[in-house]
């Protein structure tokens, strides 16, 4: 999940006070009477003043009351991690992937590693990717978990905003496997990526 924080927003002459949120690829922030959804890349500008961040979309200007954290904010925007750094993937790592993905992250992974596999879980393992569109993708959880070692990770990744297959159908899935939910992460701006782990005491 991103950062969190109560602040005041001024749009030129207004000034209305809420929650911002920064999240992997967009700031957003929530009132009674303003709501803003700005992401990275329509950014025009971004800069921290005076305890101040200050940035202009294409909505206009906006002006976030965010103290010491402001600086830190401007800092995550401008540096934005890659997709592989939020889910955790290091150099050489041993990955498979289940299910349909898409191929910039097919591309992201031939960059991060040589030994991806697709479909067939490998025994050396140490990433596993579960693509979901149906609750049948979905229930392919339970044996996946199955074949879990140590610190074996699975990332479900599922679609935002269907009703037909939810972040808690996700949870539910992953729980009722013998798994612990450890991490959600914005996948994509039509995906987001739930992390399970084998509980330690049961590895």
């Amino acid at each position: 999940m991103g950062n969190e924080a109560q602040c005041v927003v001024k749009n030129g002459d207004k000034k209305v006070a809420g929650k911002a949120l920064l999240e992997t690829s967009e700031l957003i922030f929530r009132s009674e009477s303003l709501r803003l959804k700005i992401p990275f890349a329509q950014m025009k500008s971004v800069k921290a003043v005076n305890r101040e961040l200050r940035v202009r979309s294409p909505d206009g200007s906006f002006v976030f009351e965010l103290g010491p954290c402001a600086e830190k904010w401007a800092h995550k925007i401008l540096n934005p991690k890659s997709r592989a750094e939020k889910l955790g993937i290091k150099q050489n790592a041993k990955i498979t992937v289940i299910g349909k993905t898409d191929p910039g992250f097919a591309a992201e992974l031939a960059k991060l590693s040589a030994d991806f596999h697709y479909g067939e879980i490998a025994n050396d393992t140490e990433w596993i990717f579960l693509f979901c569109e149906t609750q049948k993708d979905l229930a392919k959880a339970s044996s996946i978990a199955k074949v879990m070692r140590g610190a074996l990770a699975l990332w479900i990744v599922y679609p935002k905003g269907r009703k037909d297959i939810t972040e808690m159908d996700v949870l539910s899935s992953g729980r009722k496997a013998g798994l612990k939910d450890v991490k959600v992460v914005g996948f994509s701006s039509m995906q987001t990526a739930l992390k399970f782990v084998i509980p330690v005491n049961k590895r």
